[in-house]
């Protein structure tokens, strides 16, 4: 017989640093509840990929005819996916990090350098979606042939995870200022 795990139980199972507890306040909940939509959008979205894929693979060797919208479908879906994927990331603290630099610190600098690190991170996000979106704003009234819709698309989705990356950084100082803990969100 094996018994189910709720996930609120499993979620607590989760190993955390035991002074730090989990953050739990409204924004900790806002960018939780964000990074698990961004998670299933990409979800919908890697299966719309295989189906744009596949529709192009039996199109050109069944019916020897291949759609023309699957491949540039395909090209803007791995944009919106590897940049919401990214996002994610940053905020589960899957992203480059210098864990090794940080440990090797003394404990009055390891909170410092902590916060400088996701600060650099935010800083990065904020250039990310600022030169995305002056691309978007570029690129805006240029129609893609093959799908018929912005160009400026291609680079909305660098706005939206520079976004969410500055929103996620911002969590993970908040946190550590408060001496908490950012839950991943796919728990």
């Amino acid at each position: 017989m094996t018994a189910s795990i709720p996930a609120d139980a499993a979620a607590a199972a989760v190993q955390h640093d035991p002074e730090r507890p989990p953050a739990t306040h409204v924004y900790a909940r806002l960018c939780g509840q964000l990074s698990k939509l961004s998670l299933m959008l990409a979800i919908v979205g890697l299966i719309v990929l295989m189906l744009s894929v596949q529709t192009q693979v039996v199109g050109r060797y069944i019916f020897n005819d291949t759609p023309t919208w699957t491949e540039a479908l395909a090209l803007q879906l791995v944009l919106y996916i590897t940049a919401l994927a990214v996002a994610v990331g940053v905020r589960d603290a899957g992203h480059i990090g210098l864990e090794s630099l940080v440990s090797l610190m003394p404990e009055s600098m390891r909170l410092k350098m902590e916060i400088l690190i996701h600060a650099l991170v935010a800083l990065f996000g904020g250039i990310m979606a600022w030169s995305g979106w002056i691309w978007t704003r570029l690129k805006w009234d240029e129609l893609d042939p093959m799908l018929g819709v912005s160009a400026g698309l291609d680079y909305l989705s660098l706005v939206i995870a520079g976004v969410l990356i500055v929103m996620f950084s911002f969590e993970h100082i908040l946190a550590l200022l408060r001496g908490e803990e950012v839950v991943p969100s796919w728990y």
